[in-house]
Parts: structure tokens; sequence; C-alpha cells
């Protein structure tokens, strides 16, 4: 069965997104995330998914709605605090990659391309596997971010930072 390759599905790791925006410096627009990958002509968005970790259930409510009426799904976890006997410190991880993951498959005959924003390396076999799917994979990560492995896999490498000024949050 052959597919024009125009369904797309965007996957956006909120919190590993969190912090390669806060490297560079900037943040973006999820919006304007929107609208840039939806721009080529017949592209259609099948589903945008957007997966980020609570310190509490009411935790980014507004920013949560904002995302569910632009048409995001939003997927939640609450943050669990770990101990690091090495450097003595706390750190608070959600670990939302299994559920990103799930999404993919589950929903993996609905689209021919998606577009994953995340830099983690976990991300490596589900990649593979998704393309031998002949499903189109492009990765959105930033330099000193994006693990080799899935860089490595990925079917095509966008930095944030290439796309800056079609996705940038504009000040307000």
């Amino acid at each position: 069965m052959h597919y024009s390759m125009n369904r797309l599905s965007i996957f956006v790791d909120g919190n590993n997104m969190f912090y390669a925006q806060q490297k560079n410096g900037w943040f973006f627009d999820p919006k304007r995330v929107l609208e840039y990958f939806t721009s080529e002509k017949n592209v259609e968005l099948i589903n945008a998914y957007w997966y980020t970790g609570l310190k509490d259930p009411q935790d980014q409510r507004g920013f949560r709605d904002a995302l569910i009426s632009l048409g995001y799904t939003v997927r939640t976890k609450i943050l669990k605090e770990y101990y690091d006997d090495t450097s003595g410190r706390y750190s608070q991880k959600a670990n939302l990659d299994i559920e990103i993951v799930v999404d993919m498959f589950n929903t993996v005959e609905q689209y021919d391309r998606v577009i994953l924003f995340s830099g983690d390396g976990d991300f490596e076999r589900a990649i593979e596997q998704l393309r031998s799917k002949n499903t189109h994979i492009t990765v959105v990560s930033t330099e000193g971010m994006i693990a080799r492995e899935l860089r490595n896999v990925t079917d095509r490498y966008i930095d944030l930072n290439d796309i800056r000024d079609r996705i940038e949050k504009a000040e307000y």
C-alpha cells in the first residue's frame, strides 16, 4: 500500500524540550510548531501529542489548557524524586518515554511521517521499528542534547536553532 507521506503525527517530549530550549536561551511556541510542520502543501496533521511531568495535578494548568485548545493531546505524569548517591543531590523525573512509544505504536496505521521532539537515545529501538514500517521519522532537538544513537537512526534531524525564526515564541 503506497501513501503520499502526507499524514503527519507530532510527538513532543515536553520535559526534554524544556531543557533543550533553556540551553538555547529561547523558547518555541507550540502553535507555531504546528503551523511550521503543516505548512507544506497537502500535509494532514493526524495527531499532536505533548508529554510533560507535573509537580502536582494543578501544575502547568494554564499551559496544558492552551495546548489542548491548540489541538494537542496532553499526557502527564507526576514527577518522582530520585536521590543520586554520587552527587548527593535530588532530582525529579517523570519518564514519559514509554507513553510516547505506546502512542506512536498505537497510532502507527494513521500516519506516514513522525516529528519527534526529543534528544533521548532511549527512543532508538522504537524509531528503528517505526522506520521498518515505512514511516519517515524526523527528530527535532539541539546540539549537545541529541543522543548519537537517535541521530543515527532517524531519517532527518532538525536542530531547533535552524528553525528558530519560524517557531520561536514571540515576546509579548
